[in-house]
């Protein structure tokens, strides 16, 4: 059960008096959600579908919770500022469904940062300060997003590095695997965050974000795991034992693929002499069955690391070039490095790798909390902002200009996002709207749009598999 599940009591404390802010004879608040700036260039929308059917769709005010709300802000504030007489007329009038208006970018959709995402207003004159209320639930679409836009953001690293080291881009989306769940707040978010991931790629050990593909996206499996070994599988048999550890992996998954961590003693001793000698025969006669073992390091600088193992499993089992003129390990043995991996430093091993004439087709990455965790609302500087109001029936673009940080300056009035020479641009005070991509995805409890995962997932990708895509590869 959730902490929370009365929806008058998912906001800020002090959206709760905004009812008696507004300017009187307001009857419209229009307001907008952005990225503006950060540290990608471009955002991938993702997770407004979620938010609406978690929270908004339906009858979702009660008489039970207007109490409910009442007493817990009467304690909460020490006085009565609680609007219990509009949420009664929302009740009575609109049968408890929320009467607000969200146009969006349709989800997985790519746009530079600076330019309106999606926009909320409300439908009833009579409760303007609707709108706002749910800033707070909304911008939480900013995880989601950011989450995939940082695993995005990685796959473009990785898919740069494969067309000059591999020959083909097939292996592209198995590259970066998710090891985020148990680094992340909650088991929300882990679904929310590992279901961003499975926009780019679709290996991953976050159950959560695959049922949250499945229950919210329309997908019946987004993502896919191989049986792994972990520290306690491998150190429970014994130092003296790691040999008979490792074969008793060989042995209890002989089909497919196994992924074996390497380092509980001493990663260099374990590809030289046991994988490399003691129990390369039964390595090399899965691979005659389409078989593969995965070699993880789990310790140490990752560059090197990586590097040095490339090298002692080279020179175990041998390597052939390809035709980029990169070496490449047998198909029955590969790596995965899933320590300390983010965006920066899976740039960095692919570099080192590239700078050995390595092929990316040798490796595949893991990362945890980088991927789902080290990442916050001002990664990619989101914020939701009023941009237009009507009040005692005039028109009025809404905007703020703090002298302190034109960063912060907003958007004023009717926002479209439009498309022109090919890229993605916001007009303001009500142009452009006949040429606006974002659709009503939500409008008096009801949800316009139903994404799945597919779709999702085809408006993502990137250029350049695109165009591979398009010539047949």
């Amino acid at each position: 059960m959730a902490c929370v599940d009365n929806i008058l009591l998912v906001t800020d404390s002090y959206k709760v008096t905004h009812h008696m802010q507004y300017p009187k004879g307001t009857t419209k608040i229009y307001s907008y959600f952005e990225s503006r700036g950060g540290k990608y260039p471009e955002t991938v929308f993702f997770g407004l579908q979620y938010i609406l059917k978690r929270w908004l769709v339906g009858s979702v005010v009660t008489k039970e919770m207007i109490q409910e709300a009442k007493e817990f802000y009467n304690l909460h504030f020490g006085e009565d500022v609680f609007n219990e007489e509009g949420w009664t007329y929302i009740l009575k009038k609109h049968g408890g469904r929320i009467p607000i208006k969200i146009r969006a970018v349709p989800e997985g959709t790519v746009v530079p940062v600076k330019n309106v995402l999606f926009t909320v207003e409300n439908t009833d004159p009579e409760v303007p300060w609707i709108t706002n209320y749910f800033e707070t639930l909304l911008v939480q679409v900013w995880y989601p997003m950011t989450v995939a836009t940082n695993s995005r953001a990685q796959k473009e690293v990785i898919a740069n590095n494969m067309t000059e080291t591999s020959d083909t881009l097939e292996k592209l989306p198995f590259m970066l695997h998710d090891f985020g769940f148990r680094g992340v707040t909650s088991v929300e978010s882990a679904a929310i965050g590992g279901a961003s991931h499975l926009l780019n790629f679709v290996g991953s050990d976050t159950i959560a974000g695959m049922v949250m593909g499945r229950k919210y996206y329309g997908c019946d499996m987004a993502g896919f795991s191989i049986p792994a070994a972990e520290h306690s599988t491998i150190t429970s048999w014994g130092k003296s034992h790691e040999k008979e550890a490792f074969a008793n992996m060989l042995d209890s998954f002989p089909n497919g693929l196994v992924a074996v961590v390497s380092d509980s003693y001493d990663i260099f001793n374990a590809c030289e002499n046991i994988w490399g000698k003691e129990l390369k025969d039964k390595i090399v006669k899965r691979g005659e069955n389409g078989g593969s073992l995965v070699v993880r390091p789990d310790s140490g600088d990752p560059p090197d690391v990586v590097i040095k193992v490339l090298e002692i499993l080279g020179k175990a089992f041998g390597t052939t070039d390809n035709s980029k003129g990169y070496k490449v390990l047998p198909d029955y043995i590969r790596i995965i490095q899933g320590d300390g991996i983010n965006y920066e430093m899976l740039g960095t091993v692919l570099q080192r790798m590239k700078d050995h004439k390595w092929s990316a087709d040798n490796i595949v990455f893991g990362s945890g909390g980088a991927l789902l965790q080290k990442l916050n609302r001002d990664t990619q500087k989101c914020a939701f902002k009023c941009s237009y109001a009507e009040v005692d029936g005039t028109a009025r673009n809404v905007f703020k200009q703090p002298v302190t940080d034109p960063g912060k300056k907003s958007k004023k009035g009717i926002l479209s996002l439009v498309k022109q020479n090919g890229k993605l641009e916001t007009f303001q005070e009500g142009t452009g709207v006949d040429k606006d991509i974002m659709v009503p995805v939500f409008e008096n409890g009801k949800l316009l749009k139903d994404y799945n995962l597919k779709e999702i997932r085809e408006r993502a990708e990137l250029p350049i598999v695109k165009k591979q895509q398009q010539n047949g590869f």
